[in-house]
């Protein structure tokens, strides 16, 4: 076959598979066409010829045509006989799919009583069909007797035949084509097993890519909901503490009470810059007013401005690093730098203006410390709110520390409050 052939038969099986899908959707919504189509179909091919040609209408090769020794061995029956025993082989076929057990064990019982009687019909090819139904439709262990019972069935059609054909060869030819009917059957049946199989396994990947796009979406969403609950608490924290230093501030002198409000305005316009930022990753990247492009994630350079900003809000900041803290990639950076804005803040939030805080930065081999270390708050009643109270911001803290199979302790320390939290450096596989 040339590829010209190949070719060509493209649209041809495209066109075979679209009227088999329809013919498959017409079946499922009225199945009892099909079975009545089978039965008319086997009706007009193998049984109309038998009557008629018991009628006298139409001449061929009946039994007075055949040689004497097929003569000797079939009966001749009635037209009403004939008609009987053909209805019994036939309109069982159309319990065939519904009840294919019973339709087999109706058509072989007429196909039994047919060739006790010594009678040949065309219609015995029911028996075959039957056959071919109980394959598909009935259960695999009911195959056995069904076997058994076929195989006693036409050893009864051998041995009536064995006056014309040596029994041996009448049982081969019999019994072949049965097979030839079981094995169509099972080819089929296990055809549709694995399209069946192909099609859960379809829906179930399905089921499992909406899954993971789901779980992306709730990772992205806590995500930005920590970095915002960063920007906003610690930026909320500067600007709550400038705004009541300058409250007091006014009246006594009213120079520092603008320049708190100065503060106030950067510390507000850089929280509203780092909110869009984080935001800006949540718009379509192809919508009309799509950003041209966004800031960097804030890093350990950015750790001097931060406590510039704290140290402006009231809090004395002492900042020191040791080790290469240079060669750190963007992604620990980010989570420094996060763990040290939040545990400033709350040194700012809970030991307030005139406490003095200690921030450390160390790199050691694969290991990073990060240690934030407050005096705690000058006033004697001590940091507000139950000691063993965690809030959302130690949370965060420590699944930062654990992106990098880290941990985090939280907790007094000589009068005061300690942060610590380790980052292990080491490459993980597969990463590079």
């Amino acid at each position: 076959m040339t590829t010209e052939d190949l070719s060509g038969m493209g649209p041809l099986v495209a066109r075979l598979g679209r009227a088999g899908q329809r013919l498959r959707y017409a079946d499922r919504a009225r199945p009892w066409v099909l079975d009545s189509a089978v039965v008319v179909l086997v009706l007009v091919v193998f049984c109309l010829p038998d009557l008629l040609h018991a009628a006298g209408l139409v001449g061929g090769t009946g039994d007075g045509d055949a040689p004497r020794r097929f003569r000797v061995v079939f009966t001749r029956l009635p037209l009403a006989g004939m008609a009987a025993l053909q209805a019994g082989l036939v309109l069982p076929l159309l319990w065939r799919r519904r009840a294919p057990a019973v339709a087999f064990g109706a058509v072989t019982a007429v196909f039994a009583l047919q060739w006790a009687v010594g009678a040949a019909l065309r219609a015995d090819v029911a028996l075959l069909v039957a056959l071919y139904s109980l394959t598909l439709h009935g259960r695999l262990r009911q195959l056995p007797w069904a076997c058994a019972v076929t195989a006693g069935a036409l050893g009864l059609v051998a041995a009536r035949l064995s006056a014309a054909v040596p029994v041996g060869d009448a049982l081969f030819f019999l019994l072949s084509t049965a097979t030839a009917a079981l094995t169509l059957g099972l080819v089929i049946r296990v055809r549709r097993a694995q399209l069946a199989g192909l099609r859960d396994r379809a829906a179930r990947l399905e089921i499992e890519r909406d899954q993971r796009g789901r779980l992306a979406v709730a990772a992205e969403r806590a995500r930005v909901a920590r970095e915002m609950h960063d920007i906003v608490g610690h930026n909320l924290s500067v600007i709550i503490t400038l705004a009541d230093a300058g409250a007091y501030a006014t009246a006594a002198c009213p120079e520092r009470g603008e320049e708190a409000l100065h503060l106030i305005g950067d510390a507000g316009r850089q929280a509203l810059g780092e909110l869009r930022r984080v935001l800006g990753v949540l718009r379509d990247p192809d919508g009309p007013r799509a950003e041209p492009g966004l800031s960097p994630q804030p890093g350990l350079a950015d750790l001097d401005a931060l406590c510039e900003a704290v140290r402006a809000a009231g809090l004395e900041v002492v900042y020191r690093t040791a080790g290469d803290v240079d060669a750190l990639d963007s992604g620990v950076q980010l989570a420094v730098h996060r763990i040290v804005q939040e545990a400033l803040t709350n040194t700012l939030k809970h030991a307030g203006a005139g406490a003095r805080a200690s921030l450390a930065v160390v790199v050691e081999d694969a290991r990073l410390t990060v240690t934030v270390q407050d005096s705690g708050p000058s006033a004697p009643a001590g940091r507000p709110g139950p000691a063993n109270e965690e809030g959302h911001g130690l949370v965060g803290m420590r699944e930062r520390a654990a992106l990098y199979g880290g941990h985090l302790s939280a907790g007094p320390a000589g009068g005061g409050w300690t942060v610590c939290a380790t980052l292990d450096l080491t490459p993980r596989a597969g990463v590079r």
